[in-house]
């Protein structure tokens, strides 16, 4: 098992955000974490990366204990995470951008520039607009950088935390569509994502969450026939 999360648990200060919360995701997988807000999807990524500390539980990465590692040291074991609202730096240019993406590797510059050249050929738009100000691109454009930044680390897990948030339904689609080739180059993928309906179209299992723990979990095709699913996430009644 790639990541494996085991029995964790998380506060902010005095408020309990995950109570007892297990989940893995095996190599090769899109496993996505639905829920609400307030639900821990994000809490559950920051403890991942090690922004946040757990007060119990184990994080295990291929099999290494991520307890008191540095942020920098995961991104080295090979787990990047693409932020909710994507944090891309705006006065700078989307090379500059991707660069920072590939910061720990910079001294191989053979290697930087093939994996820049990968991301430019996933994402032929920053291509074009390599010196450009990043702050002037759409909003999928920027969704597009923030993905191709995730790339740059080459990492064997990418977390992405609401990729479709603020976007048009068309860019949804192709965002959703990016993630699946993403995948395909040989990247898992922890996905946290409110838009349950194409979370669930391109994932292979799926857990949802309330309060801090996982109420449900299956594969993906099950999960959309589960009563619970359809009607919180997907807008539907139960037949």
């Amino acid at each position: 098992m790639m990541l494996k999360i085991d029995n964790i648990s998380a506060s902010y200060g005095a408020i309990k955000a995950l109570n007892g919360l297990s989940l893995e995701v095996a190599r090769g997988e899109i496993v996505c974490l639905i829920g609400v807000n307030g639900a821990g999807k994000t809490t559950t990524l920051r403890t991942v990366t090690g922004m946040l500390p757990l007060t119990g539980g184990v994080v295990e990465f291929d099999g290494t204990s991520l307890a008191g590692r540095s942020m920098a040291d995961i991104v080295r074991l090979g787990i990047s995470c693409v932020p909710e609202g994507r944090r891309i730096f705006p006065n700078m240019t989307v090379e500059e951008n991707l660069e920072i993406g590939g910061y720990i590797r910079r001294k191989e510059k053979t290697w930087l520039k093939e994996v820049t050249e990968t991301i430019y050929a996933t994402f032929p738009i920053l291509k074009a607009r390599r010196q450009q100000r990043a702050g002037t691109l759409s909003g999928g454009e920027q969704q597009m950088l923030a993905l191709g930044r995730g790339m740059m680390s080459k990492p064997k897990l990418m977390l992405l935390d609401e990729p479709s948030m603020g976007l048009a339904p068309v860019m949804v689609e192709i965002t959703f569509e990016a993630i699946e080739g993403i995948r395909r180059q040989g990247t898992t993928i922890l996905l946290v994502e409110q838009n349950a309906r194409m979370a669930l179209l391109v994932s292979d299992r799926g857990y949802v969450l309330q309060s801090g723990r996982i109420v449900l979990s299956g594969k993906a095709k099950e999960l959309e026939q589960s009563d619970l699913v359809r009607q919180a996430y997907l807008g539907m009644t139960a037949e």
